[in-house]
């Protein structure tokens, strides 16, 4: 699973990773989400994404983990947007106020409906109701923007420098590999990554899966179907089954039983930590050795098992790769 050659080195390019966080509903929480993202940062990862509450609930929270992350790493954070809840008019305020702050990748979604709503109903949608209207929406905020701003010279009052604004780097969307609640069907899956697509998308990440052979169908019907642009595999470790049955509940994709099993009967904490990391990371390697380009986890806002599954899986940090390179030719 680790993917080295008979003498132990690492023959596996590594794949880029990336990583989601939600932001903290306490003071004690975020202190303790600047660890995790410092952790995180050390395996440098493309981007580390952070959610954001429907109608900007948690916009406040969202935009200083995403600034954190803008002034104490040198990860790419990527900013969550959603439809429901939001109208155009704020969606389009919302980028302009992301881009100002250096955030420049996006999470473009739909949404889910407010708590109690019809699933199936479009509660909270207003005027902006698709994902590829938003994608659209973040071009189209760029394109009406200024090219060049002006900021002040630091101890010259009145002088001020041309710098170039902030431009959108990476507009992602969400696929569905075992199907989006709302879908009539498995093609209309790949219909609207699609859409997604055309509007402007340049990669997507999947919802979570719990089988290999469910992302890699869905790849290959989404190549079959027109889709070009990168399909990350979204993929979190669990180890409590707590969290897996509130993962199905909240999802609706059905828990492995293998891995319910696993935990349930399993009475020791580590033990079952071990568990969910193994699961992850042979999901990973799985989709790896299909042809996955990278892998994005999500975190629970905790470094600990992510980190092990990259471990487990054998890849390691730049930092790592070069004092084994360098240890290697001592």
């Amino acid at each position: 699973m680790t993917g080295s050659d008979v003498d132990g080195t690492d023959c596996r390019p590594r794949p880029p990773i990336s990583f989601e966080l939600f932001p903290p509903r306490t003071d004690a929480a975020a202190l303790a989400l600047g660890r995790t993202i410092d952790r995180l940062a050390e395996v440098c990862p493309a981007f580390i994404s952070v959610t954001f509450g429907a109608g900007g609930s948690s916009r406040d929270r969202s935009l200083t983990v995403l600034r954190y992350m803008l002034e104490h790493t040198d990860v790419q954070p990527m900013a969550h947007l959603t439809c429901v809840g939001s109208s155009h008019a704020e969606a389009n305020r919302l980028v302009r106020e992301f881009l100002d702050a250096g955030i420049t990748s996006f999470l473009a979604l739909r949404g889910d409906p407010p708590s109690g709503a019809d699933a199936d109903a479009d509660a909270g949608i207003r005027d902006l109701g698709s994902a590829a209207e938003l994608v659209q929406l973040i071009h189209r905020v760029q394109e009406e923007r200024e090219p060049f701003g002006q900021s002040g010279i630091p101890g010259m009052p009145g002088a001020t420098r041309i710098r170039e604004r902030p431009r959108p780097e990476r507009v992602a969307v969400a696929a569905f590999p075992t199907g989006h609640p709302r879908s009539r069907g498995l093609s209309q899956d790949v219909d609207n990554l699609l859409a997604k697509e055309i509007a402007g998308a340049n990669l997507a990440i999947t919802q979570l899966f719990w089988h290999a052979d469910d992302y890699l169908a869905f790849v290959e019907r989404a190549r079959a179907g027109g889709v070009t642009i990168p399909i990350l595999p979204g993929i979190m470790p669990v180890t409590t089954p707590a969290r897996l049955a509130r993962l199905e509940e909240l999802t609706g994709v059905p828990a492995p039983s293998e891995l319910a099993i696993s935990l349930e009967i399993e009475p020791d904490a580590d033990a079952q930590f071990d568990l969910g990391v193994e699961y992850a990371a042979r999901l990973a390697d799985e989709v790896l050795a299909g042809g996955a380009p990278g892998l994005h986890l999500y975190t629970f806002n905790r470094h600990e098992a992510v980190l092990a599954v990259l471990d487990r899986l054998g890849i390691r940090t730049p930092a790592q790769l070069t004092t084994e390179r360098n240890t290697r030719q001592r």
